[in-house]
């Protein structure tokens, strides 16, 4: 009884103050969940759409010849339509060797929250493949590149999509994809929207091959996302095709996050390096074109093929929150410049 005796006049003298404290604790705590829904609410798509389209099956020796054979395929992308009226921008997002991943979950919500569309394209469904990265010879690499470009054939004639903002965004096989989609020789033999991509957004790709006139380039920004601890697919020679491009007075850059591994944009990858067991790396390899249409290693100097002694595997992936962060900074504001969104 003697304590609270003790204790009651104190109250009573600072419970002004405490109601106050109590009254904004309150406010703040009623006013965070609101702003949270707010946001979360923002990133909701207005409108998704499922689209079918035809592309081919297609080596990348006719594709490097442009050689319009194959087999025909329907692949198919979805686009979610952010909140907000008339055209809009959108990002078309590949996907690498294991198909759509988590990352490309999360940067959709990233785009829609901006008032920008997203176009998730799957390029492995309709040709009955899920994951190529034990034995990547199932699918060309560039087939994913001519798979953008139809999928710019489709965006070009919808009605809410701003044709002069799309942007080409892509992880590991689907960044090698990007990256080389913006070759102008490809473009002339493949594109056929007539349309071009309003920049090129590369994660983590490989960038081991070097294809005949791969510095004459589409006029448009190209960044390329990578970590430094990526040994699956390395970014020395990334970092070397962009002072290429560079030095031929294209607008390129290589975006390093330091300690980064493969796929480090990838949420429910462990923050442990984890061995991608049984995956191929080409990071030992070196591949050229030549003549036109045909890759060899450039060690060899034979054809290339998955069964070359350079080809290894078991490298390693991890998600990196803190790189993650900063790539959605980046990319985030690299767009809103692009797109030219007002700054508040």
């Amino acid at each position: 009884m003697k304590t609270l005796k003790r204790r009651w006049p104190a109250a009573v003298v600072l419970q002004p103050f405490h109601f106050l404290i109590c009254l904004v604790l309150y406010g703040l705590s009623q006013a965070m969940p609101a702003v949270a829904q707010d946001n979360a609410k923002g990133q909701i798509a207005a409108r998704t759409e499922l689209h079918a389209f035809q592309s081919l099956t297609i080596s990348d020796a006719a594709f490097l010849k442009g050689q319009d054979t194959g087999t025909a395929v329907t692949v198919a992308g979805e686009l979610r339509v952010a909140q907000g009226t008339g055209r809009m921008p959108v990002v078309v997002l590949v996907h690498g060797s294991s198909g759509i991943g988590s990352n490309t979950e999360v940067w959709a919500r990233q785009f829609n929250q901006m008032g920008v569309s997203a176009f998730i394209l799957d390029s492995f469904t309709g040709r009955g493949l899920t994951v190529v990265g034990p034995d990547q010879s199932q699918l060309g690499r560039l087939n994913l590149s001519l798979d953008a470009y139809r999928a710019l054939e489709v965006l070009a004639k919808h009605p809410r999509v701003d044709p002069r903002r799309i942007v080409l965004m892509g992880f590991s096989r689907g960044g090698q994809a990007t990256l080389y989609a913006s070759e102008k020789r490809f473009l002339k033999a493949w594109n056929r929207s007539g349309l071009e991509f309003a920049a090129y957004l590369p994660f983590y790709p490989d960038c081991h091959t070097t294809y005949q006139n791969d510095t004459d380039v589409a006029d448009r920004p190209i960044r390329i996302l990578h970590g430094s601890a990526d040994d699956y697919n390395p970014a020395p020679p990334c970092k070397a095709f962009v002072e290429r491009l560079r030095s031929s007075g294209h607008d390129a850059e290589l975006i390093e996050y330091a300690g980064a591994q493969h796929s480090f944009d990838s949420p429910l990858g462990s923050t442990t390096p984890t061995v991608s067991n049984n995956a191929q790396t080409v990071r030992n390899c070196r591949i050229r074109e030549e003549p036109v249409g045909q890759l060899i290693n450039a060690v060899s100097g034979a054809p290339f093929t998955y069964a070359d002694a350079c080809v290894e595997r078991n490298p390693h992936v991890g998600y990196d929150p803190d790189a993650a962060q900063a790539a959605h900074r980046y990319v985030g504001t690299f767009l809103a410049t692009l797109f030219g969104f007002r700054k508040d």
